[in-house]
């Protein structure tokens, strides 16, 4: 196989990673595990996204069958978003990756602080 077709099929798995592990996609995903959420409920748990964005957000991870969307025949009309059971698959992954970044995070900032020192430096 030659870089060509290797390309090919890293991208989808690539676009899949970037929408899923995104900086309001993670925080969408902690609140719909814990419960399902209004749309208004899930903007008070993460005050800094948007409304465009967390739209945005919730119909990429409702696209990709990780949270489904429920409309709720109330007055008025509500919408319910819930992680479906193969978004529940996602947690154990996340949860090693945050365990990762956490252990290794004073190794990172070093990495950084070595990094941006040499920059300043012109090296």
């Amino acid at each position: 196989m030659d870089t060509d077709d290797e390309l090919l099929i890293e991208a989808p798995h690539r676009e899949l990673l970037d929408q899923i592990l995104d900086k309001w996609s993670l925080s969408v995903l902690n609140e719909l595990c814990e419960r399902p959420c209004r749309f208004n409920e899930l903007r008070r748990a993460i005050p800094q996204v948007t409304q465009k964005s967390l739209t945005a957000t919730l119909r990429r991870l409702e696209r990709n069958g990780v949270i489904e969307r429920e409309v709720v025949s109330t007055r008025p009309v509500a919408v319910m978003y819930r992680i479906t059971p193969l978004g529940k698959t996602l947690r154990h992954p996340i949860d090693v990756l945050l365990a990762w970044a956490t252990q290794h995070m004073p190794a990172i900032e070093d990495a950084r602080g070595d990094f941006d020192r040499q920059e300043e430096a012109g090296l």
